[in-house]
């Protein structure tokens, strides 16, 4: 199964290239860096630019590494937790069929870049070249529980980057900034 890893790590490695590379410099037919960043501000990814600089760059970097067979349970820990971020933020709530922009892809992605990171990157990658393949069952929890980290890192920098208001403020915009709801605003304020 040498060509069978090889050609998986290929595909998924280099669709994740491919994918990171259209947010961060607008190449395959994306947007960029700021046209991206602004798109992550309108789903509520705040800032934006950070974000997209954040999963570009994890899709991207993980996706090569896996692609080369290089630090291969780090390439898979970076892609899983871009996954899990695009799940939770934008196709949870959507079911799983992608075809009503649901998780289903996304968690075939991640389950193949675990296999991946469990099985090896076979003897056809730079970790082997290097002496450095690693597998087994360990590398692949390895790889699982850092990309639970990553996700959780991000949601963290989603919440510092959040501005509070002040309960008044608050209450005032969800009523649609009418003078009623200003005055009860002031007048609760007092």
């Amino acid at each position: 199964m040498k060509i069978g890893r090889l050609l998986l790590r290929v595909i998924v490695g280099g669709l994740f290239v491919g994918h990171g590379t259209q947010k961060l410099f607008g190449w395959f037919g994306g947007h960029g860096l700021e046209a991206t960043g602004q798109a992550f501000e309108q789903m509520g990814l705040k800032p934006g630019r950070t974000n997209a600089l954040a999963a570009g760059a994890a899709e991207a970097g993980g996706g090569t590494l896996l692609a080369a067979g290089l630090a291969t349970p780090v390439g898979a820990a970076a892609v899983t937790g871009a996954m899990l971020v695009a799940i939770r933020e934008v196709h949870l709530g959507k079911g799983p069929w992608v075809s009503e922009g649901g998780w289903e892809y996304n968690v075939v992605l991640i389950a193949a870049a675990l296999m991946i990171a469990e099985a090896g990157p076979g003897t056809l990658s730079l970790d082997a070249l290097l002496g450095k393949e690693r597998s087994g069952i360990g590398w692949g929890l390895f790889a699982l529980a850092g990309g639970l980290l990553g996700a959780a890192a991000q949601q963290e920098l989603l919440v510092e980057a959040e501005p509070e208001e002040a309960p008044a403020a608050t209450a005032a915009a969800e009523s649609n900034g009418s003078a009623e709801s200003a005055m009860a605003a002031d007048v609760e304020r007092a």
